[in-house]
Formats: structure tokens, sequence, C-alpha cells
């Protein structure tokens, strides 16, 4: 029985199943407020609170918020809140770990949703060079450092009330979210101070090149994202990993034609037993890709809970086109 069971999750059609997957916490993250479903502000993935429909709140709004009190109050009892908070967003996180962006994120799903879209109308996807790569992937660590020192520099006086949530007030979400729900109150400009002017009409450009660079680029706003930076911080952590026997491996490259983060590692390196990289989002399809028997694997308190298998890569072959989603 536990054999069959297993073949079973080996085989399965994953790009149905996460398609299914992705459907259902879409609904809950954006919708979920209409049916009194409240996650909390700590959630690993950018469900935005500016949508009020939402069911509950990214965790980096709080952790801004709460590290831009003044330093001596910061470092006094209100230390205990951050902890707490911090620890908050780690007992979420650890359950899945960079699974949330794969899985869980209503902006990556929507992202997918959007090279679904391309590919019907025959436009094809563009890649970046190693070089562009390389660098563009810095950029999430250049929105964590905001994230996180615009507040202190707030909490120590250089920096004023106006740059409260400043990544907030430049993030796309912010202002795509709450238009799921039918709310356009945040595709404006706030003319308040110079600082919120120009902040939010960064916002308004970034909502732009999000809608335009997924169509284009398959989860172009995912390379810049200081949530999957965070998340890359704590990923060892976790209690589920993606693991890769290198010894197995034929460097067939199948693993990379199906990433749609474009992460070399996953065919290249063939000595790292962990293979998730920060621009990872632990969406499973190279290990769905994988022709050899136990080369990837999707492992859960260190049990293995999905395989690369020949059988299992060719009955998807069969079920699906030959790398589903890559045009």
């Amino acid at each position: 029985m536990k054999s069959k069971i297993k073949n079973a999750i080996n085989n399965m059609n994953l790009h149905r199943t996460r398609f299914w997957i992705q459907l259902v916490v879409f609904v809950i993250f954006v919708y979920g407020g209409y049916f009194a479903i409240d996650l909390g502000s700590k959630l690993p993935v950018f469900a935005c609170p500016y949508n009020s429909a939402s069911a509950g709140a990214c965790y980096l709004i709080p952790l801004q918020h709460q590290l831009s009190m003044p330093t001596r109050v910061l470092l006094g009892g209100a230390a205990i809140s951050v902890i707490v908070g911090l620890l908050t967003f780690l007992a979420w996180f650890v359950f899945l770990n960079k699974a949330w962006c794969g899985y869980m994120c209503p902006i990556g799903t929507l992202q997918d949703w959007f090279t679904a879209l391309r590919k019907r109308t025959g436009i094809r996807y563009s890649t970046y060079t190693r070089i562009q790569f390389e660098k563009l992937s810095k950029i999430k660590y250049i929105f964590l450092a905001i994230v996180l020192l615009f507040p202190l520099l707030m909490g120590v006086g250089l920096l004023g009330s106006q740059w409260s949530a400043a990544f907030c007030q430049m993030c796309p979400a912010r202002i795509i979210s709450p238009m799921l729900s039918g709310d356009f109150s945040q595709l404006t400009i706030d003319f308040s101070s110079k600082t919120a002017m120009v902040l939010t009409a960064i916002g308004i450009v970034f909502a732009g090149l999000f809608v335009i660079g997924s169509f284009v680029k398959k989860r172009f706003f995912c390379f810049f994202c200081p949530m999957s930076a965070l998340h890359y911080i704590f990923s060892d952590l976790s209690v589920v990993q993606l693991k890769k026997n290198g010894s197995k491996c034929t460097r067939c490259g199948d693993c990379y034609a199906v990433c749609d983060m474009q992460v070399k590692d996953i065919a290249d390196d063939v000595t790292s037993t962990n293979i998730i990289r920060d621009d990872c989002i632990l969406c499973l399809k190279c290990v769905a890709a994988c022709p050899e028997d136990g080369v990837l694997h999707f492992d859960i308190l260190k049990l293995n809970a999905f395989s690369s298998t020949k059988e299992g890569f060719e009955k998807r072959m069969g079920m699906e086109k030959p790398y589903e989603g890559q045009r």
C-alpha cells in the first residue's frame, strides 16, 4: 500500500496538481477576508493588507513598522514584539520553505497566469544571459536592505515619517492586490510630501513593469522580490528541502530547461546535496522533468516525499506537453 501511494505521488501530473493548489490558495489569500478568514500579519508571501479582502498580511509590513520605532524603544520592551513577530513568520515559513513562492504567493501565481496567457497568444518568452542573471538577481537584496535599513534610520531620526514602509509604497502588490478585489484606490500618487510622491510614483511604475515583465518573462518579479531573499536566509531551517544526488546525474539539462528562474546549479552542480538557491521558488518542476531515478527529490523531515523517476518522467511526457509551460 505504501509503495502504491509513493508511486502515485512520484508519477503524478505536477502541472495539474500545482495549478489547483495555486488556485485555491489564491482565492483564500486574495478574497478570504470576505469569508472572515484571518491568517494574521506575519505571512511569508505577498498577501497585501492594502487589499481589504485579503485573508492575511505580508510580514514585511509589520516588520518595517516595528523597526521604525525609536531606538531606545526598539531595544527595550518592544524587542519582544519584534522577536515574537520573527518567530511567527518562521513558524509559517519552516513548513514550506521557498514553496511559499512556488505554490502559495498570490503575486507569484498571477505571474504564472500571465505566462499561460502569453503561451496562448503564441508570444515567446524572454530569458536573461548569465551576466544579466547574476546582476539582476542581486537586486532583491537591495530591496531587502531598504526593508530593514530605512525603518532603522527612521528610528534614529535620520529619516522622517514620510519614509514609513518605504518598500511597501514602491511594491507593485500594493497596487495590484487591491485591484483584484475591485479596489483601484491605490492607483494614485500621494502628493502629501515630496518623498511620498516619489515613492508612490515609483510604485505605479513598478506595477506597470510587473504586468509587462510578467507577460514576457516567467516569474519576472520574483527575481527582485525581497521576501524571496528573506526566505533564502532562513531556508536551511525548514523541514522541507530540495535534494540532489549528483552521482546519478547525467547532466542532460532537462531540469534547467523547465526552471522558470534559470537556476543553473540545478543542472550543473553535482557536488551539493542541498540544491535550493536564492532564486529557487521550489515549484518542483525540475524534479518532475528529471528522467533519472532518485537524482532530485523533495524531502519532508528528511523523508523522501516526491522523487524523480524514469517511470514518472515517461508518464508525465505522455500526460503533458514536453516542458509544459516553457515556450
